[in-house]
């Protein structure tokens, strides 16, 4: 029985799901869908190329934003082939052994992001209220322990995820809502007791988004403490100006991605293409437009360009 059950549970695939009620309209959806992706994997390798190849920019602000595209990028290989898949093809199933591991990629990428932005806030805390000691404090072998400590931590909270899933018998229906696979979805298709994956995965976002969130809220709080006791009105919209494309960032973020817990937990009081267009910005927006965003505002990146193209 056992041996029939593992065998049940190996076979078994589940169904994604593109925009419910436009398939006819999918192969058109999936022009600016690749579009996207296009200009997601050539920003930020080009912004990874640039950081690289020009000294200059060996610095920890950019240190940070190489880690981000980094990020990104893996967040557009992680997501990519099902999606396409599903609007090109309409080829919809995906093995259970698959989509754990799609969806162990995505939430530890993603975590990592979350990590990633927080030490971005962290980089212009000391930049604005503790330039004397900016390079002191952070030192190329400190930015290399503080990634490898949340690049560490964003793999190990998921790392559990995938065992706890394949626990489960999958009866129910086997249909999910988006074109990938996430935890807070996959394991409402079981149909056994889900407590402990419901807890856990509260956990994490507690103690990562969670956690982050409320570290860069504090660090924008002294930001700004400190930008208002500048005298020179110049000095001040200069200082604030540095965190422009890095507020985007966390903007783009975290909104969908709280939006999205949201609408999973209380799913039955909110609208299926509500998530469905949530799902879609959370994974898809920010990867395209924070090399965008940081090209734009940056000067030495849009240097690094022209010598590129020079």
């Amino acid at each position: 029985m056992a041996a029939a059950n593992d065998t049940k549970l190996n076979s078994a695939v589940f169904c994604l799901t593109g925009i419910p009620g436009h398939e006819d309209i999918h192969l058109w959806i999936s022009i600016p869908i690749s579009l996207i992706y296009a200009i997601s994997i050539m920003g930020n390798a080009v912004i990874l190329y640039i950081i690289k190849t020009d000294p200059s920019l060996h610095e920890p602000m950019y240190i940070f934003l190489s880690i981000l595209a980094i990020t990104d990028l893996g967040l557009s290989v992680a997501t990519l082939p099902t999606i396409l898949r599903v609007f090109l093809f309409n080829s919809r199933e995906i093995s259970l052994n698959a989509c754990f591991t799609q969806l162990f990629f995505i939430h530890s990428l993603s975590f990592i992001e979350s990590s990633v932005l927080l030490l971005m806030a962290f980089d212009r805390f000391i930049a604005i209220c503790n330039p004397l000691r900016y390079s002191t404090i952070l030192t190329l072998p400190r930015i290399a322990k503080m990634g490898l400590v949340f690049v560490l931590r964003g793999v190990a909270v998921v790392l559990p995820v995938p065992f706890l899933l394949k626990r489960y018998q999958y009866c129910r229906t086997n249909v999910l809502s988006h074109s990938y696979c996430m935890h807070q979805e996959v394991m409402k298709m079981a149909c056994s007791d889900i407590r402990v994956n419901s807890i856990y995965g509260l956990f994490i976002i507690v103690s990562t988004v969670g956690l982050d969130s409320l570290l860069i809220f504090l660090s924008y709080v002294m930001i700004l403490k400190t930008v208002l006791g500048i005298a020179s009105y110049t000095e001040s919209l200069r200082a604030l100006n540095t965190c422009v494309s890095h507020l985007c960032a966390i903007l783009l973020f975290y909104i969908p991605m709280i939006g999205l817990s949201v609408t999973h937990r209380f799913a039955e009081h909110t609208s299926p293409l509500l998530q469905i267009l949530l799902g879609y910005i959370y994974l898809l927006v920010p990867p395209v437009m924070n090399p965008i965003m940081y090209s734009v505002k940056s000067k030495h990146l849009q240097d690094g360009k022209l010598i590129c193209q020079e």
